[in-house]
């Protein structure tokens, strides 16, 4: 079976205990006595409620609703129980409504997916659970072949993301978990400068489960402002605009930031952007000469020119002078 991220899983899981009364005991399984509630869970994946019925020793042979052993399964007669939003749905089967109406015996508990009867399963979802009522006792054998373990394929974008599973850290993907009981695990892959991503993975016994990740970057952004204005501003290599310039959805990481000027030395700086901020930083930019610096100082040539002149005269004096 394969699923992606948020992929549901078909099937129902169906958990059974039993309330022991003081005094009871237990040779084989668990027992107790007639007129104990006991609890029933478990987990569907394909529809909003789960159907339950009764078959066994002189009851009739496509079953009986659990809370009424007269109601015929075959004539559209069940005890309905509501799945809730995490695919889970329990049931508190009260035995002392059955006191006289079962004969000792093993029975079976039907958990489907649809209104179907034991007629009529071929295209349902379903589990069962096996019932052995004593006299005066109740027990639930839950005996069974060992499962097979399963096991897990996981794989995520980008490579190499952290895999923990039921809190228990297995490693980096891509990776195979071996040796799983069967059951639901929640599985987390995290990566540096990503948002985790968690989702439940059902394990079957002998199948393998595959699983595909794609985390989501965390993100921020940068204002980038320059002196001289107008420079050209290239990040990791890319021209993204000039200078003041704004960029947003920035992965949260060291980003290399190159600004350059004409007659300016260009500068390169790595800069770190922080997630859910937008981080204001300024670059001055320094002349590649002496005259791009006196141009910078709005001086015109003319005014240079003249500068220089006077310079030279003052030069020219000294040096006469005795």
């Amino acid at each position: 079976m394969k699923t992606h991220c948020n992929a549901m899983f078909a099937g129902i899981i169906l958990i059974g205990f039993v309330l022991m009364t003081a005094g009871a005991t237990a040779s084989s399984g668990i027992q107790t006595y007639m007129g104990d509630t006991i609890p029933l869970s478990g987990y569907s994946y394909s529809s909003q409620s789960v159907y339950l019925f009764l078959t066994g020793p002189n009851l009739p042979v496509n079953g009986v609703a659990l809370d009424n052993i007269y109601a015929r399964a075959d004539e559209g007669h069940f005890t309905r129980v509501d799945v809730d939003s995490n695919g889970h749905w329990k049931y508190k089967w009260g035995t002392n409504a059955l006191a006289g109406g079962l004969d000792a015996g093993t029975y079976t508990i039907w958990v489907v997916n649809s209104p179907n009867d034991r007629s009529n399963l071929a295209e349902a979802d379903y589990s069962t659970i096996s019932v052995s009522f004593g006299n005066p006792s109740i027990s639930i054998d839950t005996s069974s072949t060992p499962a097979l373990p399963g096991t897990m394929v996981l794989s995520s974008s980008p490579n190499q993301s952290s895999v923990v599973v039921n809190n228990d850290y297995k490693g980096s993907t891509p990776l195979t978990v071996n040796g799983l009981s069967p059951g639901t695990y929640t599985v987390t892959f995290s990566r540096f400068g990503y948002y985790p991503f968690s989702t439940p993975v059902l394990v079957e016994s002998g199948s393998v489960s595959e699983v595909t990740a794609s985390l989501v970057h965390k993100t921020g952004g940068l204002m980038i402002n320059t002196s001289p204005v107008g420079a050209q501003v290239m990040i990791d290599g890319a021209n993204v605009g000039i200078s003041p310039f704004t960029i947003t959805n920035l992965p949260a990481d060291s980003h290399s930031v190159n600004v350059s000027y004409p007659g300016y030395i260009p500068q390169e700086q790595s800069i770190t952007v922080i997630e859910n901020q937008t981080r204001e930083i300024t670059i001055v930019l320094s002349p590649a000469s002496p005259i791009s610096g006196i141009r910078a100082a709005g001086l015109v040539p003319a005014t240079l020119l003249a500068g220089v002149i006077a310079v030279l005269l003052v030069i020219v004096r000294r040096s006469r002078q005795p």
